[in-house]
């Protein structure tokens, strides 16, 4: 049986967060008024509707909640006590039956996608459109409405995916950077702690000798009030001598005066009497003390003796420590001292093998004989020469000589084994170049080809580009250019920046080092450029340094000062500005002027102390790339890893990928790989 009720005049909905088009707040809530209509119960062909009580509607909720519970028993039986007085409509059973249906196979699934738990609602709310076809447009538009701001609200979740994942990294360098920070202060605060330590030291010390004074003070005081405690003493022992030697005195008169006038002998004896007891008495006690305090000394001695003792063990236990100290010095000097002697034998040892392997010097006096129309040229380059550098210079004049003599180069055919630029088959003419000219057309390459691969963002091979270059600008005869300069950069062994050329194109040397060996300077260059407001190419002093250090951070204080005396040197007399565009000149066969050829050797140097580092730390032992890799992190701890990684796989010969899987590598192999390499310290700082 259905009660009548009376319908309710106004329903209250939660505001729908829809788009405005000006763009305002959408929060509000609105209130939709329905029309006050009384809905009997009818049946149709499209559905059953009822006018079942309002308070049965509580019933029609369904809630996630664990399946057996005890607010699921208590609601089941609440639900079966009301049965018999509210009934449910059939349809909205069969609706409740299929959402707890849908719900309860989601949570065997154990389903957490909110999405998915939706859907049943979606479902039961298109049923409702299909089935109440009076209230379709509004329920359309309702749905469709929160559509769009679940579709807007996931938009906006997608567009801040970037900005979280940008947060993430943001806090990642900021991590980093506290780690620095802290790593840092690390260093300010231990030697905080060992100055603190030692400013503690000097003030214990200062209190000690505070003290020592105060005590020698004092005992000047005791001794001053000692001497008047004995003088006031020794008087009070002559009054009472006195005072004794009065009395004894008027004892006498007394006693003369009683004999005069005739005393009681009973008196006298009774009086005798207790005085010797008195006597006996004060004997006994006498030797009671004499007894008792026979080993006492006096309090202040005692006081004197223990703070003598305290003073004495204190003294002795500073000893105790410094003589614990200089044993464990002198057991660290035994040691380095075995170490000198036997670093001692070993050079000793050495000494004698190369006393009796070496040979004696070459003279080198020989060579104008053998070249007597260069006699003066051959005097001027081997002044102040070494034998290595006189061997390069006597190499490179043969080679000269005998690439002359030569009309053809035999060809080195086509082979993979064969640089690009040498693949041809047959011989190949000599066009014997001028150093002047293989110089030029390397200057033309090189340009080139940096300006080529800067456009295209990679680096090219050297050697391709080359045969290229000359191939556009000599067609057929490209082949003959090619082997030409090839052999003439060959035989510069004294010509570093030609023959560096050389290495590069048979895989000797990387293209990154010899552009910061021999191309280093023009980015100096075009610092200084710009630092000249003037525009007429030349800067104070004071200006000069600071584009130094500005350029070479790395460099320490001496370097600097040895580039600004090389600077200042080229000075004409009477200039006081530096004239920098004319350091960085060069002649016509590439020989650099002495600021250029200081910046190189500075860099040479740079490099030689870093590998010279990495081979101490690594031993004399085969190694494997996990050591290397510890070796270059404990000599530059602030190389990053990029740069780590390619130091390794140019090392090794491999790609980063094949690093875990690679064999030791022989030292000597590893740091010949190495040389090849642009490596040097990444996070050196300028030493003051």
């Amino acid at each position: 049986m259905e009660l009548d009720e009376p319908p309710r005049s106004r329903l209250q909905f939660p505001a729908l967060p829809t788009a405005r088009s000006d763009g305002g707040d959408t929060t509000n809530v609105y209130s939709f008024v329905q029309p006050k209509i009384n809905i009997n119960p009818i049946n149709s062909a499209i559905g059953y509707l009822s006018t079942w009580p309002a308070y049965g509607a509580g019933q029609t909720s369904i809630q996630k909640h664990k399946p057996c519970a005890e607010s699921d028993i208590r609601t089941t039986r609440l639900r079966k006590q009301n049965a018999s007085a509210v009934s449910k409509p059939r349809y909205l059973e069969k609706l409740e039956s299929y959402l707890r249906i849908e719900l309860q196979s989601l949570d065997s699934a154990k389903v957490i996608s909110q999405e998915l738990r939706l859907q049943p609602y979606r479902d039961v709310f298109d049923y409702f459109m299909e089935d109440f076809k009076t209230y379709k447009p509004l329920l359309c538009a309702i749905k469709n409405e929160y559509e769009v701001t679940l579709a807007h609200q996931r938009e906006e979740i997608r567009s801040l995916e970037p900005l979280k994942a940008m947060l993430v990294s943001v806090s990642e360098r900021c991590d980093k950077k506290i780690q620095e920070i802290y790593e840092n202060e690390g260093h300010e605060v231990k030697s905080l702690k060992i100055e603190k330590d030692n400013l503690l030291k000097l003030i214990n010390k200062l209190k000690e000798e505070k003290i020592s004074l105060q005590v020698a003070k004092l005992q000047e005081e005791m001794e001053k009030l000692y001497l008047m405690y004995r003088n006031e003493s020794d008087a009070r022992k002559l009054l009472i001598a006195d005072i004794n030697e009065l009395k004894h005195q008027e004892d006498l008169r007394l006693a003369q005066d009683h004999k005069e006038q005739g005393e009681d002998p009973v008196t006298l004896a009774v009086a005798l009497r207790v005085a010797r007891n008195d006597l006996t008495r004060t004997q006994v006690l006498l030797n009671t003390m004499k007894a008792d305090y026979g080993d006492v000394v006096p309090r202040r001695d005692f006081e004197n003796q223990e703070k003598n003792l305290a003073a004495s063990v204190k003294k002795i236990e500073l000893l105790q420590k410094d003589f614990s100290q200089l044993q464990l010095e002198h057991k660290s000097l035994l040691e380095l001292n075995q170490q000198v002697v036997q670093q001692r034998d070993s050079l000793c040892n050495e000494v004698e093998d190369l006393e009796t392997s070496r040979t004696s010097r070459p003279v080198w006096e020989k060579c104008v004989d053998i070249f007597p129309e260069d006699s003066q040229r051959w005097s001027e380059l081997c002044e102040g020469k070494s034998t290595d550098q006189l061997v390069d210079i006597l190499l490179t004049e043969l080679g000269t000589r005998v690439l002359k003599e030569k009309d053809f180069f035999p060809g080195m055919g086509i082979g993979d084994d064969v640089p690009i630029h040498l693949r041809h088959e047959g011989q190949v003419k000599n066009l014997r170049l001028s150093l002047k000219e293989v110089y030029g057309m390397i200057k033309e390459i090189w340009k080139d080809k940096c300006a080529i691969d800067q456009q295209k963002g990679k680096q090219s091979s050297l050697s391709e580009f080359m045969i290229n270059y000359l191939q556009k600008k000599f067609g057929d005869a490209s082949i003959e250019w090619s082997y030409s300069m090839h052999n003439t950069c060959r035989i510069q062994l004294i010509n570093k920046q030609i023959h560096s050329v050389y290495r590069v194109l048979v895989g000797q040397m990387d293209e990154d080092l010899y552009c910061a060996l021999f191309h280093g300077h023009e980015h100096l260059l075009t610092e200084l450029t710009n630092a000249d407001s003037s525009t007429i190419g030349s800067l104070t002093r004071e200006q000069f340094r600071l584009q130094l250090r500005r350029v070479f951070p790395s460099k320490s204080s001496d370097e600097i000062q040895e580039l600004l005396d090389t600077a200042v040197s080229q000075l004409k007399p009477g200039d006081e500005n530096i004239h920098y565009k004319s350091l960085f000149s060069e002649d016509e066969e590439g020989n650099p002027s002495r600021f250029i050829l200081l910046i190189q050797n500075q860099f040479s140097a740079e490099r030689k102390k870093y590998l010279k580092e990495l081979r101490n730390k690594l031993g004399n032992n085969p190694v494997k790339p996990e050591e290397l890799k510890a070796a270059i992190v404990a000599v530059d701890p602030a190389i990053d890893e990029e740069t780590l990684g390619r130091y390794l796989s140019r090392a090794f010969q491999v790609s980063k990928d094949q690093l875990e899987v690679t064999k030791p590598l022989l030292l000597k192999q590893l740091f010949q790989n190495l040389g090849a390499v642009n490596v040097r310290k990444t996070g050196a700082t300028a030493q003051e």
